[in-house]
């Protein structure tokens, strides 16, 4: 599976691709980066230029899942609406390319990763750098987040999609028992 971590921001959008070998813990990098757009462009033209970074990482990489990092809470609200409108990007074009879309929060990415949802961003990087063999970790942390993304969703993205089908399943056959 491969799958595009995105670590959403107006400024600086990190991006990462991770494969998984034979089994979930057998996992590659493929691909890390990030889009920058100029803080002086117009709100539209730094949507636009997000879009078009997206749309090319999407026709290279060609992934089977997009993690995103869940806008959760932020004292900040400019920051928390950038960051809102950089992940509205690309849950649409993940959407308009029909493919699967995650949403994980900050605590979720820290304890699939580290093991502690309340690591530090030096915590993570390290572990990125040891799960994923490379020699340092990306730069920015923008990039760093976003392969750490895509590694939560290997681990735990799996088990949750078994989990909604089974609840699926079991509310499918109870509705029919109830109609018999």
């Amino acid at each position: 599976m491969r799958v595009l971590g995105v670590d959403p921001g107006l400024t600086r959008c990190g991006l990462g691709i991770v494969d998984s070998g034979k089994s979930s813990q057998d996992l590659q990098m493929s691909g890390v980066g990030v889009i920058l757009t100029p803080t002086d462009a117009p709100l539209e033209q730094r949507l636009l230029q997000l879009e078009a970074g997206l749309l090319n990482w999407i026709e290279e990489f060609k992934p089977d899942v997009v993690a995103v990092e869940r806008v959760f809470s932020q004292h900040n609200v400019r920051t928390a609406m950038a960051t809102g409108q950089a992940a509205g990007v690309a849950l649409l074009i993940a959407a308009r390319a029909g493919i699967p879309i995650a949403l994980h929060t900050p605590s979720e990415v820290k304890a699939s990763v580290t093991g502690s949802g309340r690591a530090d961003k030096k915590q993570v990087a390290n572990m990125v750098v040891r799960i994923l063999k490379l020699d340092v970790a990306p730069k920015p942390v923008d990039a760093t987040d976003a392969l750490a993304l895509a590694i939560c969703h290997h681990w735990r993205g799996a088990g949750n999609a078994r989990i909604a089908a089974a609840l699926a399943t079991l509310t499918g056959k109870s509705l029919k028992a109830a109609a018999l």
